[in-house]
């Protein structure tokens, strides 16, 4: 095989900022998002991974649900045996889909992932959601599994058990969470024997979470930030008409200006600084090499960040319809807008 080298192009891993998980292991400050948005190919995503790589990404965030993992663990595989990485030079995370949640099913799922991977551990290996309610791949929001269940801590709670004995068995290093509330991870701080090591949440300029944001930081939780560019290429069926864009935010806009760059890579650049680990997903070469050389470039001022806070506009795009479990009920039932999971 050819051996695979790093780009003339590309950023030295070494340089990348890292963040020290609960476990004291350090985790890339930026990774790759391999969610497709229902509008490319699997095989345009396993080639953005290998093209990642080589640019110097060294984190890659993956999960069973996008469909495309068995592509991407071709690439895994090549470029660790021509050379260019180690494996544990790679962080590689992967998620339990809504389906899998019962007994027995997590060590198929996570079996399963790394199969696919071709790894024999995950770095980290997140609940993707804590509803166990299966929606059809692409359905209309407003599809309603006959079988849907709100959350039920017990049940939660016997999943999480599982993802423990992942760790135990050394098939995962780091267990997590994603798509949780403060109220529900509360519970899960209370009752788990491992704590969660990430949770994975939207965050971008337009949606910082702010309360959430500061719980896992005080938790010693590390926040992972889905969608940290307002995710423009998102599925049509997950946009609304009252949803704003952070790419056109005058601050945005103005910030990118001064720094030749282009307003989606300041999202990017604020995510890093603020302290989350962004996971923005790209096709484009041009586009995850400018979001990987932010983080190694001239940082935003204070009075930038300062004035990034303020334009919050608490605008959530991934708003999770599909995981409702009545039919008379509105999106914010699931993201326990009072302070208190949603009753059956």
């Amino acid at each position: 095989m050819d051996k695979f080298t790093l780009a003339a192009d590309g950023v030295d891993p070494d340089l990348v900022p890292k963040r020290v998980l609960n476990t004291g292991a350090e985790m890339p400050a930026i990774g790759l998002g391999t969610f497709g948005s229902d509008r490319f190919s699997g095989e345009q995503v396993s080639e953005a991974v290998k093209g990642a790589i080589a640019l110097g990404y060294r984190h890659i965030d993956c999960a069973s649900v996008y469909g495309n993992e068995h592509l991407i663990g071709r690439v895994l595989e090549e470029v660790i045996e021509s050379g260019l990485v180690k494996r544990d030079e790679l962080w590689i995370t992967s998620k339990l889909w809504n389906d899998m949640h019962g007994e027995g099913d997590v060590l198929l799922s996570c079996t399963k992932s790394l199969k696919d991977l071709r790894l024999d551990y995950l770095d980290l290996f997140l609940v993707h959601w804590p509803f166990p309610n299966y929606h059809a791949p692409g359905c209309d929001i407003d599809s309603r599994s006959p079988d849907a269940k709100p959350y039920i801590h017990e049940n939660f709670i016997k999943t999480w058990r599982q993802m423990e004995q992942l760790a135990e068995a050394g098939l995962v290093r780091h267990i997590g969470t994603s798509n949780m509330t403060v109220c529900k991870l509360n519970l899960v701080l209370r009752d788990a024997k491992i704590a969660p090591a990430c949770n994975e949440m939207e965050q971008h300029p337009h949606f910082q979470q702010p309360e959430l944001f500061e719980f896992c930081r005080e938790n010693n939780i590390r926040p992972i930030g889905f969608c940290p560019i307002g995710s423009p290429t998102r599925p049509d069926r997950d946009k609304t008409e009252t949803d704003t864009v952070d790419i056109e935010d005058p601050v945005v806009v103005k910030i990118a200006r001064r720094l030749n760059i282009h307003p989606a890579v300041v999202c990017v650049k604020w995510a890093v600084q603020r302290g989350q680990i962004p996971i923005p997903f790209s096709v484009y070469r041009n586009e995850y090499l400018s979001n990987l050389q932010c983080t190694v470039g001239e940082p935003l001022t204070d009075e930038e960040m300062k004035a990034l806070a303020g334009i919050d506009k608490n605008c959530r795009l991934i708003k999770g319809q599909v995981f409702l479990w009545k039919d008379d009920q509105s999106w914010e039932d699931l993201w326990d807008i009072d302070g208190e999971i949603t009753p059956p």
